[in-house]
């Protein structure tokens, strides 16, 4: 694992009182990226409001232009006009960064267009899985030479899917799934979708993938377990208003833990698909008092913090934050049902077991999750791996511990820019 300079450390905040503190989160990346999708299919034109501005919406933004829409980002709300056409013969590339969503969710509208796509990203977005959802685009006949399995690889479009039925194994990314839905209405025969394997991981996103193609009028059908049908027809242009990420949400409200604090994220909504709405329930089994109301999420911690038990397969995205948190608990704590998660930005369950452990952390690493127990720790460097959850898991631990210093910490430009002084603001009132 790549160690960095001391130049590139950054001095984790410590709380020395109670914060008490009320929060604005930029909104969701997950719907910004899918709205911004189906805006790019849509039969008008229609703007996303609050767009999260984040390197990996500006990726998806650049991909969808380079398909033939128009994404104008330069205001808070983000106009979308769809140009994604048949007759388009030119040779595009998409860069993918390290962006999940792009380098599943765009293949499929690249079959749509009547030219080569190329697509390629950041040196480990080329060890990231793909070679379900490459394998099940071909299966519905987008043309993908080579047998390539993984970033990079050629779209070469036809102008038109001819869609139908798919039989694939999602238990490493439930984003193989949303992103065959996501295009799935422009398709000649729509797909049916069905899972075959362990269960599917972050199911949430693929109940707020569904979500987003109902609210356009796209007729789905998911009564069935594993299995998802989308028709074909068309994608209703809309005004819509994105909604706070949730899982950015995670330092913050811990924050009201390790201090014995207050914080309150507005804006909390009282319906949603996101992962993050499990903090509710996690963060009060760890110690919090948590309260939903008008004003936002409000957890009010004692400074003491208690281990817990719990399975976070379909809340992956927590994870390390979470096992942050539990590091500093009173009481043993076992993380479950998270192997999908050693496939995301880094291998997070190795590279959380890594980092905690070298803070003092009493940290056992299996194959599905993490076991902690109780232990001081001490400061020291807490690598990120490019990951901006594991930068959240680092300041975590850092607001409760003293002289630890974040490697990388803006990497969490990812889904939260301006996130290092959002951070310290707290500390500072």
């Amino acid at each position: 694992m790549t160690r960095v300079p001391t130049a590139a450390l950054w001095p984790a905040p410590r709380a020395l009182a109670p914060v008490d503190a009320d929060v604005r989160l930029p909104g969701s990346k997950s719907l910004t990226n899918r709205e911004l999708v189906l805006a790019a299919l849509a039969e008008g034109s229609g703007v996303v409001r609050r767009a999260l501005r984040s390197r990996d919406t500006e990726l998806m933004a650049s991909a969808l232009t380079a398909l033939g829409s128009t994404v104008a980002t330069a205001a808070e709300d983000w106009a979308v006009t769809p140009g994604i056409v048949a007759e388009d013969e030119r040779t595009v590339a998409v860069d993918c960064g390290l962006a999940g969503t792009v380098m599943r969710f765009v293949p499929a509208l690249a079959g749509l267009r009547g030219g080569p796509t190329e697509f390629d990203g950041d040196p480990h977005a080329r060890t990231r899985p793909m070679a379900e959802v490459l394998g099940a685009l071909r299966d519905l006949g987008v043309a993908i030479p080579g047998g390539a399995d993984r970033l990079p690889f050629t779209v070469a479009g036809t102008g038109r899917v001819r869609g139908g039925t798919v039989v694939i194994d999602a238990s490493t990314s439930s984003q193989f799934v949303s992103a065959l839905l996501l295009a799935a209405p422009r398709f000649d025969q729509g797909v049916d979708v069905r899972h075959d394997g362990k269960p599917v991981p972050s199911l949430p996103h693929i109940d707020m993938t569904v979500a987003c193609l109902r609210s356009r009028g796209v007729e789905v059908d998911d009564s069935e377990p594993n299995r998802w049908q989308v028709a074909p027809g068309p994608v209703a242009a809309r005004e819509v208003s994105i909604e706070p990420d949730l899982s950015n949400a995670a330092p913050f409200l811990m924050l009201a833990l390790t201090s014995g604090g207050r914080v309150t994220v507005a804006d909390w909504p009282s319906r949603t698909t996101q992962a993050g709405d499990a903090l509710r329930g996690i963060l009060e089994q760890m110690g919090a008092e948590v309260t939903l109301d008008a004003r936002g999420l409000t957890v009010r911690g004692s400074g003491v913090v208690h281990g817990i038990d719990a399975d976070l397969h379909d809340v992956g995205e927590l994870a390390p934050a979470v096992a942050a948190l539990a590091a500093l608990a009173d009481s043993p704590s076992h993380l479950r049902g998270i192997a999908h998660i050693r496939g995301h930005e880094t291998d997070r369950l190795a590279a959380l077991a890594t980092e905690i452990s070298g803070l003092g952390g009493d940290v056992a690493e299996h194959d599905d999750g993490l076991s902690l127990r109780p232990a001081p720790l001490h400061g020291g460097t807490f690598h990120t791996y490019a990951d901006h959850r594991m930068a959240q898991a680092a300041v975590v631990i850092g607001s409760a511990v003293d002289d630890v210093l974040v490697e990388d910490v803006d990497t969490t430009a990812k889904t939260f820019p301006g996130f290092p002084a959002a951070w310290s603001e707290l500390f500072a009132r």
